[in-house]
């Protein structure tokens, strides 16, 4: 087993939940959200964002909004709408009990 594809399969796993925590910050169009999660060493690029993007917006968890940009082409900024507000407080919930679960046994070894 290589280690490698199992952090990776680790990262994918908490994705969806950190791309809607950074929404639940403010609203920001891709390459923002690609900034924040590479800042935090959750290596993302365009086309691994953009599929998880449409399926939270197919699940009605964001929303998004154009907006003309000075730089180039009209920027398609997403939120949370309230279903996916309502998602990610649940998910927190879960985050906190995971982590919690992870900490004690690791701790043990």
């Amino acid at each position: 087993m290589k280690l490698e594809n199992t952090k990776a399969q680790m990262r994918k796993g908490i994705l969806e939940y950190c791309i809607l925590s950074i929404l639940n910050v403010k609203e920001a169009y891709p390459s923002e959200i690609i900034d924040q999660l590479k800042a935090a060493k959750m290596i993302v690029v365009e086309g691994t964002l953009y599929p998880l993007l449409t399926r939270l917006l197919k699940a009605d968890l964001l929303t998004y909004r154009w907006e003309e940009s000075t730089s180039g082409p009209p920027r398609k900024y997403y939120s949370l709408t309230t279903a996916g507000e309502n998602f990610l407080a649940e998910l927190n919930a879960t985050w906190n009990e995971l982590s919690t679960a992870v900490n004690i046994i690791t701790q043990k070894s």
